[in-house]
């Protein structure tokens, strides 16, 4: 397998490059920014392509950038970006397009040389290999997007069923409620959606418009 590293540090670079090099991998590049990355993959066609997600001139996400520049002009070119940090908004946004030959590891995983060359060949082979950390993250942050992740099953029923343009008798009827447990479960979606009582607003229409809404995937952004 062909590799091309990017990053910034040349330190950083040599070492991993004397690693790879020592488990059977070759590298045909090293380089130390976005710019040079484009151009040598270009010329090499390489199989994969490790980039430090943070590169000059303002080390911020140009290699986030490069990333998906090369996504998109070189599909047989397994990507994988490196982070020191945790960073969900990059993440998502590597992961937007269809997970094919793409990782997401930080740098701690360099350590275990052994989990990090299996990654790197499952990517080269067209596989994806997300690191467990940002998984994790990713999931907490969907949660937190997601209005309607505090509402139990039950209060989704009705909520969907007010979406309808049931009134809480008919929903009481549908779901074999008494009209007090559907007014509790009314009650509890409108705190839990963060609608108080309010002269102005009318927060069953509010509810309604917030499912409609996250059924739609406009707000799990």
């Amino acid at each position: 397998m062909r590799v091309v590293i990017a990053d910034d540090s040349m330190l950083f670079r040599e070492g991993l490059a004397g690693l790879l090099e020592a488990r059977g991998l070759t590298v045909v590049a090293q380089v130390g920014d976005a710019d040079q990355l484009i151009q040598a993959v270009g010329t090499l066609r390489p199989d994969l392509v490790l980039v430090d997600i943070r590169m000059p001139p303002t080390h911020t996400n140009e290699g986030l950038i490069a990333a998906a520049q090369l996504r998109s002009r070189h599909p047989y070119a397994g990507v994988i970006v490196l982070s020191h940090h945790v960073e969900t908004a990059h993440a998502a946004q590597l992961l937007a397009d269809p997970p094919r030959g793409v990782g997401y590891l930080l740098k701690d995983r360099v350590t275990d040389l052994d989990e990090f060359v299996d990654a790197i060949r499952r990517v080269g082979a067209g596989g994806s290999v997300i690191d467990p950390d940002i998984v994790a993250r990713l999931l907490n942050r969907m949660r937190a997007d997601d209005p309607l992740a505090a509402l139990t099953p039950r209060e989704r029923q009705v909520l969907g069923l007010m979406a309808e343009g049931r009134s809480n008798r008919a929903i009481g009827g549908l779901l074999f409620l008494t009209a007090k447990t559907v007014e509790t479960h009314v009650a509890r979606i409108f705190t839990k959606l963060g609608l108080p009582p309010a002269p102005s607003d009318h927060r069953r229409v509010l509810a309604v418009i917030t499912y409609l809404r996250t059924r739609d995937g406009s707000t799990a952004q």
